[in-house]
């Protein structure tokens, strides 16, 4: 597992240092650093293995256009080409003709968020505009659907100084944006986890100007539709959710408070629609990263706690 940037601290010392977990030694391992220092930036794994990292926000809090490349085999960095409009808090999802969709985020240039899309190319290396979006959104989520479309949810309009509840779908074979069901609960820093059935569970979020959300809605792309779902056991925000083996959602972490983090972990089972309390983590901890490994287990690194990052790691085993 590959860990990059970041913040090393609360007030945005963003970091280019990266580090390497290998799941059969239970080590980390430092590996080459970035060439610049980012956080709030995205990582994209390439088929060929190689990772693409995207803008962020780098030296005087300032959004950065830079992207690079890290290379497995050789454990190094290389500079790619430049987006067109420099951003943080944006999504990159990876699509089937292996281009990447970079999907709005916040402009310090322009201070406001983005409603402006572009297509990485690895053929090329170059970011070219693929067009724009009907709402400026960042801390949105944006998921690839089985008919190759991608679902973008939520997040901050700086507009309305507000959570979205708007939905729009991206068509990659006509490289148009439609216009889709709305959520019925506005939400930013939410999660949205594609299901074994194809559907995607959309939940949580919250925080700034809307409250914390408990709610959950499930996307069904067959027929368009947002549909309520069980609630969770703990509202909660900025927290990491992922599909795990027995088709069940593990939600972990979080905050519901803006400044308390959560230890709390809860589990969806979409056969029963309910959600149940499941093992609580060693550190509370917010803004932290869940990746399941090969073997089934769940590995949660870093995030923050009452205003301290950290640098623990937890395995979460079924």
């Amino acid at each position: 597992v590959l860990v990059a940037g970041g913040d090393a601290g609360c007030c945005y010392h963003a970091l280019a240092s990266a580090e390497l977990y290998d799941p059969t030694t239970g080590t980390w391992t430092p590996t080459a650093s970035m060439n610049e220092i980012r956080s709030s930036h995205t990582a994209t794994l390439l088929p060929d293995g190689k990772v693409l990292v995207v803008g962020g926000i780098g030296r005087n809090r300032k959004s950065l256009r830079t992207a690079e490349l890290y290379d497995p085999d050789t454990g190094t960095w290389t500079p790619t080409h430049s987006l067109q409009v420099a951003r943080f808090a944006h999504t990159a999802t990876l699509l089937p003709n292996g281009r990447v969709l970079v999907v709005g985020g916040f402009s310090s240039q322009f201070n406001r968020a983005l409603n402006t899309v572009e297509l990485w190319s690895e053929s090329t290396g170059h970011f070219r505009y693929g067009g724009t979006m009907y709402d400026r959104r960042s801390s949105h989520t944006a998921t690839l659907l089985r008919n190759g479309r991608v679902l973008v949810t939520g997040g901050y309009s700086s507009d309305a100084n507000t959570d979205l509840g708007g939905v729009e779908l991206y068509w990659p074979a006509h490289h148009s944006w439609l216009s889709g069901p709305p959520l019925r609960n506005p939400r930013l820093l939410h999660i949205a986890v594609t299901l074994a059935g194809g559907r995607v569970l959309i939940a949580g979020g919250g925080g700034g100007p809307a409250p914390y959300r408990d709610t959950v809605e499930r996307y069904a792309g067959s027929g368009d539709r947002v549909v309520h779902r069980s609630s969770m056991t703990t509202a909660r925000s900025s927290f990491a959710g992922v599909l795990v083996g027995d088709g069940t959602v593990l939600a972990v972490g979080g905050t519901n408070s803006g400044f308390a983090s959560l230890a709390s972990c809860e589990r969806y089972d979409p056969a029963t629609n309910t959600w149940t309390l499941t093992g609580s983590m060693a550190k509370a901890r917010q803004g932290h990263t869940a990746t399941l490994l090969t073997d089934g287990t769940v590995l949660v690194a870093g995030g923050a706690g009452s205003g301290v990052v950290f640098d623990s790691a937890e395995l979460y085993q079924f």
